[in-house]
């Protein structure tokens, strides 16, 4: 259960570690909050989820990260080559159900944060494999539900990314949309972690999500796009929703540089 605070300030928060954008919402986002990441495809939204969750990992804290569409080894070949030291924390693979358990007690007395990272690709060709019917959204939605129980239960765990919501669609195919989702957001409500869930847009950014009753379940939207200045293509980004946060709702430029995320205050128009 949410507990009501006492005064001013007193809600933690997680930063997202992009430099000129937490300071303009308090600091980072409330802790146990489920945020939506939306943006088009190229605009970086699954690294700067990685980002926030390999700070956190330095720190010492523990985040499943769920990849739906990129594997697990070119995700992690792109996130070496941006310059993470990936030897400062632990890093476990889920791509088989049956050795979870065996895995994740060889972390237990670490002392070093841990990064999750469930491979869905290679558990639905295990299911399949397995000949386990997988038609319905239950299937799925249970396959992931079940990966953060067992994990939080063994391990603990602050923050869970799930990359994407499109191809989680693509997977599972809702009836009721609303109610549906709406037991989505409260198990992970329930669980006590920070979420980021990456949402796929279209480019002429009509919407932020597939059923848009998203929007209105979560708890913050991040939105980055692609903007076209003179003759280059940049990035931008800003805060179209936080509670209980106050905000800056200004559109800035997103840049990394040397290993970080900074955000440009620049308005409409990018700094170039």
């Amino acid at each position: 259960m949410d507990r009501i605070i006492t005064k001013q300030g007193e809600i933690k928060r997680i930063p997202l570690y992009i430099q000129g954008l937490d300071e303009v919402m308090e600091g980072g986002i409330p802790e146990g909050y489920i945020t939506l990441i939306c943006g088009a495809a190229g605009t970086m939204k699954s690294s700067v989820c990685f980002n926030t969750l390999y700070n956190e990992a330095l720190k010492g804290k523990t985040a499943v990260y769920f990849t739906l569409e990129q594997s697990y080894p070119s995700l992690l070949n792109h996130v070496i080559n941006m310059g993470y030291d990936l030897t400062k924390v632990n890093i476990l693979l889920i791509n088989d159900l049956s050795n979870i358990g065996a895995n994740i007690a060889q972390l237990k007395n670490s002392k070093k944060g841990t990064l999750i990272f469930a491979d869905l690709g290679c558990i639905r060709k295990e299911i399949k494999d397995a000949k386990i019917a997988t038609s319905q959204n239950a299937g799925w939605l249970n396959v992931i539900k079940n990966l953060i129980k067992k994990v939080k239960t063994d391990l603990g765990v602050d923050m869970v990314v799930i990359d994407s919501l499109s191809a989680l669609y693509v997977l599972s195919k809702f009836e009721n949309p609303r109610i549906e989702l709406f037991y989505v957001f409260e198990f992970l409500r329930e669980m006590q972690v920070t979420s980021y869930l990456i949402s796929e847009m279209p480019l002429d950014g009509s919407r932020y999500s597939e059923y848009g009753v998203e929007d209105f379940l979560c708890d913050g939207i991040i939105y980055i796009r692609l903007s076209q200045f003179r003759r280059n293509v940049v990035r931008e980004v800003s805060i179209v929703k936080m509670r209980s946060t106050s905000v800056k709702t200004d559109i800035f430029s997103l840049e990394f540089k040397n290993g970080k995320f900074y955000a440009l205050y620049g308005g409409q128009n990018p700094l170039l």
